[in-house]
């Protein structure tokens, strides 16, 4: 199929919920990806913090071979190898005592809501609901997770929203404080918000979450959808912050490029979860499964999340050198590999320049630039970024 035929039927028969770069992407390895065209790419998005591994890992694609071609898909009514052996790993590497699996961040989040309000109606009473969420925050696209995202261009067209959700001011933990009541059943967190900005926790914020919520008998829950597996320079982010979460859930990266989404939790909590509580057809897929603990193996193995800390740091001081050098970034931030760059006004146009040197970054909003490169970069390759970032700089970035 040649381009025009691509571009042409994708505006004829895809409904256009994507703002897209005119651009066909064909194949990826490591860190690159290569258009229709055969122009090479750096990819510094990595699938928005899913090719955490870079792209068609040998390993990983073997894992999906090989289980594809011995069990794809078999109900949920019956017991699979990847499943189980995946389940453990999971729980020995976490907090965690037990895992649901389904396919995507959403779904993670709305079987978390699903259980934060059974458990607190069980524990303590009916009238226990409310979940409090975190401005800037984003946490899914289903009618749960959009009412449980607190931001109101995402909500738009879409009331009424799902009620029992109460939103305080990040980084605030006064404002979390004060809209507890009788109602409350837990709150949740991103430990990093992505979509929001890049806007990291403080350590007191998230303690005095932690202390909140155990004062009040109530289910701390971090979205790690896209700070787990090694993103931030810690396999989980709530490592940086010597707490552990009551439910964690994750997507994005576990994969390694297929969907895989997984809610973590305690035996207590998860214990409320009986026969037909909730369930997910393509959960626990076990070609999606395999691939997973392969993604887990090499990560662990090749000590990657050393290498995302690292690198993260010699990045962000790159970062750091362009911000004393061009007048239009105000503010560098980020931990371990998930990083930002704050303009003074409109990034799109670096974003598009940045295309055309062959560097893949990410516009959060209009002023926020998002870096989020596989967790196996190298000084090289961020060197080849800043370069390219350096020579669009000249004439975008000093403005």
């Amino acid at each position: 199929m040649k381009a025009h035929e691509i571009f042409e039927y994708d505006s004829k028969y895809i409904i256009h919920t994507y703002k897209r770069t005119p651009v066909i992407f064909v194949k990826g390895k490591k860190c690159f990806l290569w258009d229709i065209h055969g122009k090479q790419y750096l990819d510094f998005v990595s699938g928005l913090a899913v090719n955490n591994i870079g792209h068609c890992n040998f390993k990983v694609t073997s894992a999906i071979r090989n289980q594809s071609y011995k069990l794809m898909h078999v109900s949920n009514l019956y017991y699979t190898v990847p499943s189980v052996k995946l389940a453990k790993e999971l729980c020995r590497i976490s907090f965690a005592q037990k895992c649901f699996f389904c396919n995507s961040g959403a779904e993670a989040n709305e079987a978390t809501i699903k259980l934060t309000r059974k458990y607190a109606k069980t524990k303590f009473g009916e009238n226990k609901h409310t979940i409090i969420t975190f401005s800037s925050s984003f946490h899914g696209r289903t009618m749960g997770t959009l009412t449980a995202t607190a931001q109101e261009k995402f909500h738009k067209g879409y009331e009424p929203l799902l009620p029992g959700f109460k939103y305080a001011n990040f980084n605030d933990i006064e404002s979390a404080k004060n809209l507890i009541d009788e109602n409350t059943a837990g709150i949740m967190v991103e430990p990093i918000q992505g979509e929001g900005g890049v806007n990291i926790a403080t350590q007191e914020f998230i303690q005095g979450l932690r202390e909140l919520c155990d004062k009040n008998n109530l289910l701390l829950i971090f979205d790690e959808v896209q700070t787990g597996i090694g993103r931030t320079g810690a396999m989980f982010a709530y490592e940086h912050y010597k707490i552990t979460p009551d439910i964690m859930t994750l997507a994005k990266a576990i994969g390694g490029g297929l969907p895989l989404g997984v809610m973590l939790t305690k035996d207590t909590i998860a214990e409320v979860f009986d026969y037909g509580s909730h369930a997910s057809t393509f959960g626990a897929n076990p070609v999606v499964c395999a691939a997973a603990i392969a993604v887990l193996n090499i990560i662990q193995k090749e000590k990657l999340i050393k290498n995302a800390k690292e690198m993260g740091e010699y990045f962000l001081s790159k970062l750091q050198n362009l911000k004393a050098k061009y007048n239009k970034i105000v503010d560098v931030r980020g931990l371990g590999l998930m990083i930002a760059v704050e303009l003074n006004s409109s990034g799109e146009k670096i974003v598009e320049e940045c295309m055309k040197e062959g560097l893949i970054i990410n516009l959060i909003g209009e002023k926020i630039i998002r870096f989020l490169p596989p967790l196996i970069v190298t000084k090289k390759e961020i060197d080849k970024a800043i370069n390219i970032l350096n020579k669009v700089g000249a004439s975008l970035l000093a403005q």
